[in-house]
């Protein structure tokens, strides 16, 4: 007889079990409730009154009134700075399946990271919270970096010179007349490691400076980006003082140029076409400054240079100025005007320097010669450049 009646009382409490298990405390099923989710927001910041808009969603409409709670809490991007905090109480009626929260973003002019804030639900009234946090992406779209003009300065006009060419980079974009962009991430000979791009990211002008920006990020297969900038087939020379104002980057693996190569170098290829590097610097060595030439020497690569340290400081601290002084015999290289190489180009071997070359203005990320970035590099990494002068 006990055999026979404890198989049903075993059902019974089986099924009590689970029925409790689909209720909640106040009885009614879990599957009745709407659950409540909100989405994330990214836009740019704007120079206007921008507001981000959260979509606070209902997965069902519901026969009973539906709450939840909801604040702003601080990420990368700060109340008050970046956007005016705000919470409160969504009430969704009879029938409503999607509120809004809004919040105000505070605009500025200052170039800066992207900056994040959340969006965070609780508390909800007959409803299941399935999705609590939205993101509010806050996304940079401006220029104005703040930079101190401290440094040496050369004056626009010299005795026995004509300035025949200048940018003084102060539009409100880089002149498409003086300047194009090379991109790709091919290594460019060197084992370089960044990404050369266009994109107003990593070149761009500011307050009256090109900046080329080198950022770590990933980007078409590579985890840096930069940008490498050329006159070719705008503006070339051949001969004359050419004075360039730039504060330099610096850290382990980071590598700035200003320095020109000849213009027949889509043609000819290199070093048959010959460079004139007027500025190098390895970033783990901020304070030592290179000028060097290369070239074909009847078939075999050569190639000259010289270097200087300065007495005190870095290239990062304040802008300096680097000049090439070209003639049918000899280049020059200075340093705030002061002569710190020079080259004998007469030699028929060096013919290379007898014809017109283009600029080209880049900063490297890793490269045989600098290395590569390690824990030590900071990103982003900026050279400015206020401006360039060829005088003849």
């Amino acid at each position: 007889m006990k055999r026979i009646f404890l198989r049903p009382l075993l059902f019974s409490l089986t099924i009590l079990v689970v029925a409790c298990g689909n209720k909640e405390d106040d009885g009614t099923p879990a599957s009745t409730f709407s659950q409540i989710t909100i989405n994330s927001v990214s836009k740019f910041e704007g120079n206007a009154e921008t507001f981000f808009d959260f979509s606070v969603r209902l997965s069902v409409s519901s026969d009973e009134v539906v709450k939840v709670d909801y604040t702003t809490e601080d990420m990368s991007a700060v109340a008050g700075e970046d956007y005016v905090a705000t919470s409160g109480t969504l009430t969704f009626d009879k029938g409503v399946t999607e509120l809004k929260v809004t919040v105000q973003i505070m605009t500025d002019t200052l170039r800066e990271g992207d900056e994040e804030f959340k969006v965070v639900l609780s508390n909800p009234v007959n409803g299941i919270i399935t999705t609590d946090t939205g993101i509010g992406t806050i996304r940079n779209d401006d220029n104005y970096l703040p930079v101190s003009n401290d440094g040496y300065i050369t004056p626009d006009s010299y005795a026995g010179y004509t300035l025949v060419w200048r940018d003084e980079f102060n539009g409100s974009s880089i002149n498409t007349s003086n300047w194009k962009h090379e991109t790709g991430n091919h290594g460019w000979g060197n084992n370089e490691w960044q990404n050369y791009t266009a994109r107003p990211e990593n070149s761009y002008i500011s307050d009256g400076t090109l900046v080329i920006e080198a950022r770590k990020e990933t980007f078409g297969g590579s985890n840096y980006t930069s940008a490498r900038m050329i006159t070719s087939g705008l503006q070339e020379f051949k001969y004359g003082r050419i004075d360039i104002r730039a504060k330099l980057p610096e850290g382990q693996g980071i590598w700035p140029a200003l320095w020109m190569l000849g213009s027949n170098f889509f043609t000819t290829g290199w070093p048959q076409c010959g460079e004139i590097d007027i500025m190098e610097i390895i970033g783990n060595k901020p304070s030592t400054l290179h000028g060097t030439v290369h070239w074909d020497n009847n078939g075999s690569y050569a190639s000259y240079g010289n270097s200087t340290t300065l007495n005190s400081g870095k290239f990062s601290d304040e802008f300096h100025v680097f000049t090439l002084i070209w003639d049918n015999q000899k280049i020059r290289w200075l340093l705030d005007d002061v002569q710190y190489n020079e080259v004998n180009i007469t030699p028929a071997g060096m013919s290379e320097f007898q014809q017109e070359f283009f600029f080209i203005f880049n900063v490297a990320v890793g490269g045989n010669w600098p290395g590569y970035p390690d824990a030590s590099t900071v990103f982003p990494q900026r050279m400015y450049v206020d401006y360039i002068r060829v005088f003849q």
